[in-house]
């Protein structure tokens, strides 16, 4: 079976391409901003997620991540930071949120594919 992502994500057009490359291998729920993101945490028990930090709504992707973290129940959860902010404090702020891996757009699809593989793999 499957393994599931979350992708968090404001672009509709990140969104489709991520979609239509990581769908053979996930089966994936996205979502651009806090209230889906909580409202799918509750319904779905996700594998991986991956995070963009700049959101629609009021919290960003690291607040998310600095609450998903605290939770007794989510923090096992790998958070794959995928962003275009690209400078070493958004990189220095994305690991002190709690994300395990950090990566900067644009990234190979082959690339972010086989960390996604194995974040979820690690996730047992």
């Amino acid at each position: 079976m499957k393994k599931r992502l979350l992708f968090v994500e404001d672009d509709v057009n990140t969104q489709n391409i991520y979609k239509r490359i990581f769908s053979p291998y996930f089966r994936i729920n996205i979502c651009d901003n806090e209230e889906t993101f909580y409202s799918m945490m509750k319904k779905f028990k996700f594998d991986v997620i991956l995070m963009d930090i700049s959101l629609k709504g009021l919290k960003d992707g690291l607040q998310l991540t600095k609450e998903l973290k605290s939770s007794e129940e989510y923090k096992h959860i790998p958070v794959i930071c995928l962003t275009a902010h690209a400078f070493p404090v958004d990189r220095e702020n994305a690991i002190n949120a709690g994300v395990d891996e950090f990566y900067t757009k644009p990234i190979e699809a082959a690339r972010l594919l086989q960390v996604l593989l194995n974040a979820s793999e690690k996730n047992k």
